[in-house]
Parts: C-alpha cells; sequence; structure tokens
C-alpha cells in the first residue's frame, strides 16, 4: 500500500517544529561570524600579520558562496532532511578541525569548510516555505527568517565573550559540539519529505538557477530591492566599530559587539513582515519597513555623537531590513514551488554579492568622508530601492 507523498505536512500549527528550525537555522549560520572578533588574537597565536589574518574572512565568505552555488540546489533533488542533517553535522566536523588547528593552513581549510556546510540554513528556508500552508507561508518564512537573522547577529558577541573566558579554541570546539547535537535533533524533529521537483541531472539543476533568474521578473526585482537593504546594512556593521572605537565613545571590543543585540530586537520585530504579507498588504510594507531603514541612516548620521542616535538607529534599521528580507522570501518562494531551493540560491547568492560590495563601500567611504558620509550612501542604496519600488506594477 502506497503512502500519499503528495500532501506536505501544515508546518504552522507545530510551533515546536517552527521553533526547532529557526534556533537551528541560528545556530547554523552563526558559524561563518565566529572567527570575525577573534582576528587579533589569532594573529597572534599563528604569528601572521593583520593582512593576512583577514583571509579567513575571506575564505570562509568563498565557502559560504560555494555551498550556495553547489549544495543548496541540492534541496530541490534529494530529501531535504537528510540533506540538512548531514550537511549540519559536516559543520560539526570543520569547526572541531577548526579548535584543534596546529598553524594557520589548517585553520582556514577548515574556514572553508565551515562556510560551505553553514548553508544548512539556507536549505532549511526553504522547506520550511514548502511545508507551511499558502495562508501561513509569510508567518512561517518570518519566525525561520528570524532565527537565522539573530544567529548572524548574536555570533560576534558569543565569540568575544567565550574567548574572553576560556581561549579562542573554546569557541570553535563549543560551535562542534552544538552542530553535532542540532544534527541529531534535526535528524528526529524534521518530517520526511522527497523533493517535489523533476529528477534533473546535477549539471541541469545548477543551470536552471541562472534560467530562474532569466524568466522570473519578480525574482530579480526582489534581488534588487533586497540587495540594495543588505549593501547598506553591512556598510554600518563594517563602520560601526570605527566609530565606537573613536571620540565621543572610545568602546572596546566586547562593549561594541554588544550592540548587536540591538539588532537582534530589531530583527525579532521584522517578524510581523511574514504577517503583513499573509495579510495582503506584502507590497505596501516593503515600502515602510525602506523608510524605516532610510530614517535610521538619516538619524544615524546626522547625530553620530549621540549613542542614543546610534541606539535607535541600529534598531530601526534591522527592523527595515529584515522586513523587507522576508518579504522578500515569502513572495518569490510562491513562484515555483518545485523550485525553492534554487530560488534561494539565486536569490542569497546575489543578497551576498550586495553585501561584499556593501563591505567594500563601507572603509572607502568612511576613509573618504567619515560616519555621516558612510549613513549617506547606505541610505541612498535604500532610496534607489525605494525608487525602484515605485516602478512595480
Amino acid at each position: 500500500m502506497t503512502q500519499p507523498q503528495q500532501q506536505a505536512p501544515a508546518l504552522t500549527p507545530s510551533m515546536p517544529l517552527v521553533t526547532v528550525m529557526a534556533v537551528a537555522c541560528g545556530l547554523a549560520v552563526a558559524n561563518i561570524y565566529y572567527a570575525q572578533p577573534l582576528l587579533d588574537l589569532l594573529t597572534r597565536q599563528f604569528g601572521i600579520g593583520s593582512g593576512t589574518a583577514s583571509l579567513i574572512v575571506t575564505v570562509t565568505q568563498i565557502g559560504y558562496a560555494a555551498g550556495l552555488v553547489f549544495l543548496v540546489p541540492l534541496g530541490d533533488q534529494v530529501n531535504r532532511r537528510r540533506l540538512i542533517t548531514w550537511t549540519a553535522a559536516g559543520t560539526g566536523a570543520a569547526l572541531a578541525a577548526a579548535m584543534i588547528s596546529p598553524g594557520f593552513g589548517w585553520f582556514v581549510a577548515a574556514s572553508f569548510f565551515i562556510g560551505v556546510t553553514a548553508t544548512c540554513a539556507q536549505i532549511m528556508v526553504p522547506m520550511a516555505a514548502h511545508l507551511a500552508e499558502d495562508g501561513q507561508r509569510g508567518a512561517v518564512v518570518g519566525r525561520v527568517m528570524s532565527g537565522l537573522l539573530i544567529g548572524i547577529l548574536l555570533a560576534r558577541a558569543f565569540s568575544g565573550i567565550v574567548a574572553d573566558i576560556a581561549g579562542w579554541r573554546a569557541v570553535f570546539g563549543i560551535g562542534a559540539l552544538t552542530m553535532f547535537v542540532l544534527a541529531a535533533v534535526l535528524y528526529r524533529a524534521l518530517p520526511e519529505e522527497a523533493s517535489a521537483a523533476a529528477r534533473m541531472s546535477y549539471p541541469q539543476t545548477l543551470r536552471s538557477v541562472a534560467a530562474l533568474l532569466r524568466d522570473e521578473p519578480t525574482l530579480r526585482r526582489r534581488i534588487v530591492y533586497g540587495g540594495c537593504g543588505f549593501a547598506g546594512f553591512t556598510i554600518v556593521w563594517t563602520a560601526l566599530p570605527f566609530l565606537l572605537a573613536r571620540a565621543p565613545y572610545h568602546y572596546g571590543e566586547t562593549a561594541i559587539g554588544l550592540f548587536s543585540l540591538l539588532g537582534a530586537a530589531g530583527a525579532l520585530g521584522a517578524n510581523a513582515a511574514g504577517r503583513l504579507h499573509d495579510a495582503g498588504y506584502g507590497r505596501r510594507a516593503v515600502a515602510g519597513f525602506m523608510l524605516a531603514a532610510i530614517a535610521s541612516f538619516a538619524g544615524m548620521g546626522l547625530f553620530s555623537t549621540h549613542v542614543v542616535a546610534i541606539v535607535l538607529g541600529l534598531f530601526f534599521m534591522d527592523l527595515g531590513v529584515q522586513g523587507v528580507q522576508i518579504l522578500n522570501q515569502s513572495t518569490i518562494y510562491a513562484l515555483r514551488p518545485e523550485a525553492r531551493s534554487r530560488i534561494t540560491t539565486a536569490y542569497i547568492g546575489c543578497f551576498f554579492i550586495a553585501g561584499a560590495i556593501g563591505s567594500a563601500l563601507a572603509g572607502v567611504s568612511f576613509e573618504l568622508a567619515g560616519w555621516p558620509g558612510t549613513m549617506a550612501v547606505a541610505g541612498l542604496l535604500e532610496a534607489a530601492a525605494l525608487g525602484f519600488w515605485a516602478t512595480e506594477r
């Protein structure tokens, strides 16, 4: 007797499962940010210069991009539960390798595989969208994405605090243990579900990502919305340590890292974006969240010597940028239900490129025009996205 496999289980009523997926996404993606606050410590550990140490971040990002291109599309081909479980276990193995690194080369190689396997978070998000009922998809994606975003924002604070207490190897050791436990939890918690996509060869699957970009104008439009906002987001978080380390603040690394808690609060607020999408207010909500981000950039630029303005600005920036992100993904996952993992590759891949451009712009703009000029660049990018939104029919 065959089992009915076409009917996906409704995820929305199962709040424990939604919570597990949200926490798992946050824990998975956090791994690519653990090394960032430790670069100065690692230069002393391995006897290298600061320029060489920056390769750790670069190689981790390259690994993440490789995972987006070569691993995430498999979510439309194979059983997602098994793919996610094995990828999470792979992250644990890569973190363990980083923990025991005898030298810099070993650590860089481990960092690459940490980046590759951390993309299991980007396999879980389309899985959540696939399992959710149509009328609740935005809310479910919003909850899961909130977990992912909070993981990004809290990773640096966690890494800095643990390293201060127990050393840098403890950061990666705790991360490895966490990912092994998480892999076991996900294997038990995630439903067994087969891909709805027609069977294609692996090269055909990769080529179809480019076809989606070509054939789906809504996907291209949403990439512009999200990419401009995320570039502004990375501009702020890249330049913020330079601002806070100087007069009038003179904050230390731990205090600077704790500012990420403000971004986490904003990401939690952005969870409402999914509900707005489900209620039919998605298009207008995009403009509202963009305006919140633009106002935050303006406030932080004009009142850069007032910590209250920075605090409020970070909150509303994250609220705006992450709100648009959740609305974008709620929209694009409805385009091709059978291709949600490949849509994720196309969208997040371009999103990732925009973030890299934002990081580069942050250094140049801060050097040339200081913090106010840097905020002006971020605001102009978001304003360009809002202007493009005005052309949407």
